[in-house]
């Protein structure tokens, strides 16, 4: 099964995975497809606020980070780590909870990062807001690292999400019945 997505004028198929026996979710992978990646970022940048930095969790919207900074010349972005890495000199946690993983995840930015965030206003981007509990994460850490949060941004607004006026997003995308059809 497949859902036809139109994600600002450019379409795409998503297959339907099941994430509990009465909920499926349109898997939106950014991944490989260059095509989709160069879109979503030019068109998220027409509708970005005004920022100095961006940040995005890892790993899905790494790719849209990237793409993001490079068309506006950027030449600083900021990833938060799923864990602590070998190079970060100290760190800054949070945990997170997402729709699509099983377990509680840790979001670690590096000090040295933390010191350049701060006072700074940043942009948060992600590929799909569900729960939110991610985009809450990444919030918290921005914040407890000393900066401002001037938006949140994704390429897709899923399930609830897409009634929020506090993210920008480029499409609403449903959550479906094992059927295949629509949940209202």
């Amino acid at each position: 099964m497949t859902y036809e997505m139109d994600v600002a004028g450019l379409k795409r198929d998503l297959p339907l995975c099941k994430v509990a026996d009465d909920l499926y979710i349109g898997s939106f992978v950014m991944f490989g497809d260059v095509e989709l990646t160069v879109h979503c970022a030019t068109e998220l940048l027409k509708r970005a606020p005004e920022y100095d930095y961006l940040i995005a969790p890892e790993a899905k919207a790494i790719p849209l980070l990237y793409e993001m900074a490079r068309q506006s010349g950027a030449d600083k972005y900021f990833l938060a780590r799923k864990g602590t890495k070998a190079y970060m000199s100290g760190t800054f946690e949070v945990n997170v909870k997402s729709i699509t993983t099983e377990n509680v995840q840790r979001l670690v930015l590096d000090t040295a990062d933390a010191q350049l965030i701060k006072g700074k206003r940043m942009l948060i981007i992600d590929d799909v807001i569900s729960t939110g509990e991610s985009l809450h994460a990444m919030e918290e850490l921005v914040k407890k690292a000393g900066g401002i949060v001037a938006g949140k941004m994704a390429v897709l607004a899923e399930g609830d999400a897409q009634d929020r006026d506090d993210i920008i997003c480029l499409a609403p995308l449903p959550l479906f019945n094992p059927d295949g059809s629509i949940k209202e």
